[in-house]
């Protein structure tokens, strides 16, 4: 498991193997997700704070193994299932805001 860091602060974690999490976490539409998804009303990356994959530490590998996945959902037979990647941090998406 790897995760990803913004300025030293873990923020997802992916159970990817390496190079799977390098081009998942580090690919320009994740990114682009980073600038839009908010944490305490801001926006997860501005897009110049560093970013890293690591390897994910004891407890973020515990965190990771204790969510649930919505693995009850029916799978129309797709029995490839990519990586799951969870965020570390409370995330919002403005765009989904009903406020109106």
């Amino acid at each position: 498991m790897f995760t990803l860091t913004i300025s030293d602060k873990p923020v997802a974690i992916t159970n990817a193997n390496e190079e799977e999490a390098r081009e998942l976490l580090m690919s320009e539409e994740f990114k682009d997700d980073l600038k839009v998804l908010e944490s305490e009303g801001a926006p997860l990356w501005d897009g110049f704070a560093s970013l890293n994959v690591r390897p994910a530490t004891e407890e973020e590998k515990s965190e990771f193994e204790g969510a649930d996945f919505d693995e009850d959902e029916e799978d129309d037979d797709e029995e490839e299932e990519g990586p799951y990647i969870m965020f570390l941090v409370d995330v919002t998406d403005p765009d989904e805001d009903d406020e109106g």
